[in-house]
This record gives structure tokens, sequence and C-alpha cells, in this order.
């Protein structure tokens, strides 16, 4: 079988190859004993409408530093109050720390991967279990932004527990959210009251 001559470059691609050998340099230094091959000269521009070259913006790092500000971390901060879902007595007096919780889960120490699936593992089987008032323990985490010179966030769970009780698959089974007492946490815990278990 007889090997076909390698095609040549059509004119455009040949522009392009130009261009790009122009822009490389070579990995390994070139020893004294060669002569440093000369890079191939830019090939000239081509007239004509729609045919200007495209330049991207000079950037240099740092030029603008100090002057943007860092973004929010995305779906760490409290959500707004959530409206009234139960009964307004009932609500009143677990507020106060009048009822009991039936369950409890800490999250405390637990990293996000670790405590996002042992949350949902616990309300859905509360709820199963005919459940209604349980309590989940996230910490209170400390708000200092840190010794370091990246600011770290603390209190994570805190602030990302509320949100997983809001999305699937815990809103369908959760009612009412709200901070516990002082006598079951205070801001380091959550009262979660279920819907009622349809058997």
């Amino acid at each position: 079988m007889s090997r076909r001559r390698p095609r040549g470059l059509k004119p455009e691609e040949q522009e392009l190859w130009d261009r790009v050998r122009a822009r490389t340099h070579p990995l390994h230094p070139v020893r004294e004993n060669r002569k440093p091959q000369q890079p191939a000269p830019p090939p000239p521009a081509r007239q004509g409408p729609g045919t200007e070259r495209y330049e991207p913006p000079r950037f240099r790092i740092g030029e603008k530093a100090g002057t943007a500000q860092a973004a929010p971390l995305a779906g760490l901060e409290h959500p707004r109050a959530a409206p009234l879902n139960m009964d307004r007595r009932r609500f009143a007096d677990l507020r106060r720390g009048k009822l009991a919780p039936e369950a409890r889960i800490d999250l405390h120490g637990m990293t996000l991967a670790q405590a996002h699936p042992a949350l949902i593992r616990f309300l859905l089987g509360a709820h199963a279990e005919g459940k209604r008032l349980v309590l989940v323990i996230t910490g209170k985490g400390r708000d200092d932004a840190g010794p370091g010179p990246i600011p770290e966030r603390r209190g994570i769970l805190r602030r990302q527990v509320p949100h997983w009780l809001q999305g699937p698959p815990l809103s369908s089974v959760v009612l009412q959210v709200t901070q516990a007492h002082r006598s079951h946490g205070g801001k380091g815990a959550l009262y979660v009251y279920l819907r009622r278990h349809r058997r």
C-alpha cells in the first residue's frame, strides 16, 4: 500500500501556523554550541474590511488590588424570617422553650459534606416515626475573621442548615423552623417542627 504525500498547508493555515510559531519559546535553553533559531517574523496583516487583528487587553497582576471587594459567600446567611405555618399559640410555647423536643441531632464539629446527609437521614427518619418537634444543634461558631491573611468564615453550619431545611428533600417534611430557646442551645440550635406523618 503506497503512502500518500502529505498535503501542503493552505494560505490561511500557513498564516496561523506562522503566528503560533512566532509566539512560542523552547522548553529547554539552547546549548551554547548551537546557534539559536531566529523566530519567524509575523506575517504582514492582510488589508480589507473585517480583517483587523484582535488584541486582548493588557493586564498586570495586582493592578486592581484594593479596589475590588470580595463577593460574599453565597447561601451562608440566615434566610429571612419564615412565615408562620403552625398554630400561633403552639409556636409561642415553642419559642419560650415550653415544648420538649422529641429527638435531637448534634451537627457541631461536622463538615458540610458530613452534616448534610446526616441531617437528611435524621429528619426523614423522625418524620417517618411520627415525631413532630426535633432539635438540630449546629453550634454557634465564631464570627471573627481569624488571624491569617485570608478571611475565614466561621459558623458555616449555623448559616447553611436553614437553607437545607428550605430545600428538597427536607422542605416536604419541615413545617416550621425557628431559633431554639436558651435552655435548648439558643443561637447554636434550631427547633424544627415537622409536618404530620400520613400513614
